[in-house]
């Protein structure tokens, strides 16, 4: 039952916020989990931000956060780096944020094609984007023999004004000149929930996934074993989430919808 959820796994981009505009409602939402006893993580396939980015972000809003309230895309590609491909040099095409944290980690990393003995190639969602970095990142990928990763498929990202290309686009336009597609870490791969189990120690059955995506935060779920709650506030539509292979086990109009039910 939705009332029992005491573990919350929430995405950011359409769900919670619309780039730097809080969604209605997410403070109270929240607010009321912390004092149930319950706790909020958010699993979040942006990559163009730090988890201190983030941090600061929701400060702004108001709302009291710390490291233990974040998993994100970024995370889980060092996570993946280290156990795949550990002490290997990665060209990277993301964000300044996103290449300063992968460092801090002990990724080896570089922006240069030309660099000697790159072996990896990583691509995230970039708002930092520019034609020198999309064609520099074709000729390494050029490379049959380097392996092509990505942080996350989403097509989008939603914005205040409506959408953005997101990683998943930047690799649908990169596929068309170098013919290739990569492995993507994020979700729906399942590592950020289950590194959120481990770290909150509550059951599954506990656990709510609540996201704006079918193709990864709902697919993820499911993936996990975990309910899930789709919000209308981003990407997919009521329509859609009844046609997708994979149902949500709710769809609400937004956070706010979602806290009423759950209360």
């Amino acid at each position: 039952m939705l009332s029992e959820k005491k573990l919350f796994l929430l995405d950011i981009d359409g769900t919670v916020c619309k780039g730097g505009q809080l969604i209605s409602g997410t403070r109270e939402f929240l607010r009321d989990i912390k004092e149930s006893g319950g706790m909020f993580v958010f699993i979040t396939n942006n990559a163009t931000k730090s988890i201190a980015d983030y941090i600061r972000m929701f400060q702004q809003f108001g709302i009291a956060v710390e490291y233990a309230n974040f998993v994100t895309a970024s995370y889980a590609a060092v996570r993946y780096l280290k156990q795949h491909h550990t002490g290997e040099l990665v060209y990277v095409m993301g964000t300044r944020s996103f290449c300063r944290e992968l460092k801090r980690e002990g990724i080896q990393i570089t922006d240069d094609w030309e660099d000697d003995g790159i072996s990896v190639a990583l691509v995230s969602y970039d708002n930092q984007l520019t034609y020198q970095k999309i064609s520099d990142t074709c000729r390494v990928l050029m490379n049959p023999k380097v392996t092509y990763l990505a942080t996350n498929p989403d097509f989008v990202c939603p914005v205040e004004f409506g959408c953005v290309p997101d990683c998943g686009s930047i690799c649908e336009m990169l596929a068309h000149s170098v013919k290739r597609k990569p492995y993507f870490i994020g979700k729906p791969e399942t590592a950020m929930v289950e590194c959120a189990l481990r770290q909150n120690h509550f059951a599954r059955e506990e656990t709510l996934i609540v996201g704006d995506r079918l193709y990864t935060d709902i697919l993820c779920g499911y993936k996990a074993g975990v309910e899930t709650a789709l919000v209308l506030t981003g990407e997919a539509t009521k329509e859609e989430a009844l046609r997708f292979e994979v149902k949500p086990n709710y769809i609400v109009s937004s956070i706010s919808e979602l806290h009423k039910m759950w209360k």
